[in-house]
């Protein structure tokens, strides 16, 4: 049974295209995964792979034709023992605004794109991602050059790094093919292929104006806008480049074979500058400075908290609570007792055990994608600042710990973090983490979350502010207290009801000694 090869359509909105080059002519066998066509629009150049294997029987557009409706007919494949006389005029041409009624638009795909999707479906009902067995574990130690891939497959993975003997394949017979390169590449479970077998060539961003291609006279170098993207991005000069493409338009290919071959090259791109050839900052004379290797502590910090900042997407809710009535209780609590004195951050530390039991939505940790973890009590990470950095040890249960034993646990705590004799699960793990720096006087700031922990609370110093209380203005003492959300996983209305469950008890005091 012939297949027919249709003019893919590369984006929702494409309704035509032009057919810049064929890699196949009549009589060529193909496999799955092999190039067989280039597809250009006004956005990109997209590369048609094929997914059943056959013999070109008759390629019916020529390349360089421009204006290809979408669905069009522009060959066809045969299978094994078939003729080209065995081509009937049926398979010659089927125009999309030819197709039966009652078909989707899936009707208008080849057979090959469709087999391609059926492919891809049956990976996804069986979860997608395939374990790696016995097989798939001896081929992780198999050369590239040994493994059986697709043409495109290679040539992605060389690009990538990606190494072929450790990547599953999904064609025939295990053949690897693009998008098993892809997935390997990003990391992903497996990759869907376009619904028509075509895919973008290359992931140049098309933010932004694209660089007009004009000649040393100002007249206009045809070239596609990937191809003038790709350019600018290799500091290329596009009007050294001799074009392939039709009437000599210039596209993705040139520029390929230009960065290969080292030609066209104008400046340097900013991708392969190297840091050391950098002109250092001129400093005035006299200027005394040197350069500080960073403590192992400090890497660990800086490493973790630039994840935090760029992987985990937070926000800060602000609330203001007024401590006169804890600062009653706490020094009625300090004059009865002599060997332990309670500070404010005891208070808060309970106040947020407490709260989190109040809201168990909040008591959450981001794991993986598709899964959180949920906690049971409340393992408060205290910050406290050592020489060198900054530790969190933990008040385990604190939940279920009254203010002395909660202030007696951070005084052992933060004096063998100080001397360097906290063990690992002291300091690891917890499910909420506070940062307070009232006491260098600092009023608000706003805190870095601890991952994989979803909240933090930075709190500010206790001042004397004005406070309007039954119409009247009225001195009060008020902490400013900020939380710091992984939006992840909890939602802002979830924040603010902690948030104000926190403020609730920091303000009320005595509802923490029940």
């Amino acid at each position: 049974m012939t297949i027919k090869i249709l003019m893919p359509a590369l984006s929702p909105t494409m309704t035509e295209g032009n057919l810049a080059k064929w890699h196949v002519k009549e009589g060529d066998k193909v496999n799955p995964g092999d190039i067989i066509a280039e597809i250009e629009t006004d956005k990109a150049t997209m590369e048609v792979e094929a997914v059943d294997e056959g013999t070109v029987g008759k390629i019916l557009v020529s390349e360089g034709t421009e204006g290809v409706p979408v669905n069009k007919t522009i060959g066809v494949l045969l299978e094994e023992g078939e003729e080209a006389s065995a081509i009937g005029d049926d398979a010659l041409e089927m125009p999309a605004d030819k197709a039966p009624s009652g078909e989707t638009a899936d009707a208008g795909q080849s057979a090959t794109s469709r087999k391609a999707d059926e492919k891809q479906s049956d990976r996804a009902a069986t979860g997608g991602e395939e374990k790696q067995t016995g097989a798939s574990a001896k081929k992780s130690s198999t050369s590239s050059a040994d493994v059986k891939a697709s043409p495109l497959a290679r040539r992605i993975a060389e690009q990538t790094g990606v190494d072929l003997g450790a990547v599953d394949g999904s064609g025939p017979h295990g053949k690897i093919v693009r998008a098993d390169v892809e997935a390997a590449a990003t990391g992903s479970p497996g990759g869907q292929s376009s619904k028509s077998g075509a895919r973008a060539s290359t992931d140049i961003s098309t933010d932004g104006p694209l660089p007009e291609a004009v000649d040393e006279d100002g007249n206009r170098i045809a070239a596609s806008p990937l191809a003038r993207r790709m350019a600018a991005q290799a500091g290329l000069d596009i009007g050294k480049i001799s074009g392939s493409g039709p009437d000599g338009r210039i596209v993705k290919r040139d520029i390929d074979a230009a960065i290969e071959k080292g030609t066209g090259t104008t400046t340097t791109p900013a991708a392969e500058e190297k840091p050391e050839a950098r002109t250092p900052a001129t400093r005035a004379e006299g200027d005394a400075s040197e350069i500080v290797k960073l403590s192992t502590m400090r890497k660990v910090i800086a490493k973790r908290m630039a994840e935090s900042k760029s992987q985990v997407p937070h926000f800060y809710l602000t609330m203001d609570c007024e401590l006169d009535e804890l600062l009653k209780i706490r020094k009625t609590l300090n004059e009865a007792q002599d060997d332990v004195k309670i500070s404010v951050n005891d208070f808060v530390i309970r106040a947020c055990a407490l709260a989190l039991m109040d809201v168990p939505a909040a008591n959450v940790a981001y794991e993986t994608e598709g899964e959180m973890r949920q906690f049971h009590n409340a393992d408060i990470s205290v910050a406290v600042a050592i020489p060198g950095g900054l530790i969190t040890p933990i008040v385990r249960d604190a939940e279920k710990k009254g203010f002395r034993q909660i202030s007696a646990d951070m005084k052992d705590l933060a004096t063998r973090a100080r001397d360097g004799k906290l063990s690992p699960e002291e300091y690891q793990g917890g499910s909420f983490s506070v940062s307070n720096l009232g006491m260098f006087g600092v009023k608000q700031f706003d805190a870095v979350i601890n991952p994989p922990q979803a909240c933090i609370l930075a709190v500010g110093a206790g001042e004397q502010r004005p406070v309007v209380k039954n119409g009247q203005i009225v001195p009060a003492t008020v902490m400013s207290c900020t939380l710091s959300v992984d939006h992840r996983v909890v939602d802002g209305a979830i924040g603010a009801e902690l948030l104000g469950a926190i403020k609730r008890y920091v303000e009320n005091p005595a509802l923490m000694l029940l």
